[in-house]
């Protein structure tokens, strides 16, 4: 009989702590913005290029499916390409899709300024014709110690084949 009673009260307590969700704090502990600057590699401009495609199928179509660029790109708190870097964002992204202009991203901020030391880790999809697009801030290190978030991405300039520049707006929703 005692081991029903107490499986009752288990149960009692397991129902009311299910039906009363915990609230969450959606705001975020953490705001930062910043603008990396991708110059592609084209053949003629090695000493500024801070961007390559390292693999890319023979006969790739209009959308680049299939072709992988790997970059080191400066990274500033304005966008003027040529203002005081904070750090690298450094990485690759894949263009995923035969249909649209669209790639998977992979990439750290590594800052190392006065302002903040330590890296930012990000993945996610990247349909670029979308006006903004979210990606997964998945860690950090330094300042960004197990940080998570979200990372607003958007495309800020662009010029042809050869440059672009990302303005990349992180809120962090954990912070330690």
């Amino acid at each position: 009989m005692g081991a029903k009673v107490g499986f009752f009260v288990f149960l009692t307590l397991f129902a009311l702590c299910s039906s009363f969700p915990l609230e969450r704090n959606y705001a975020p502990c953490k705001h930062l913005v910043l603008f990396f600057h991708d110059i592609i590699y084209n053949g003629r401009n090695a000493l500024n290029a801070t961007s390559a495609i390292v693999a890319a199928p023979e006969g790739a179509n209009f959308f680049h499916f299939g072709n992988l660029v790997v970059f080191d790109d400066p990274v500033t708190l304005d966008n003027n390409l040529h203002s005081e870097p904070v750090g690298r964002a450094q990485g690759f992204y894949i263009y995923d899709s035969k249909n649209t202009f669209s790639a998977c991203l992979g990439f750290t901020f590594v800052l190392n300024n006065t302002h903040h030391e330590g890296t930012i880790t990000l993945a996610g999809a990247d349909p670029t014709l979308k006006k903004t697009r979210d990606i997964s801030v998945t860690g950090g290190t330094g300042d960004f110690f197990m940080h998570r978030g979200i990372a607003t991405i958007m495309t800020d300039a662009f010029e042809g084949d050869v440059y672009f520049r990302l303005r990349v707006e992180i809120k962090f929703y954990e912070c330690w």
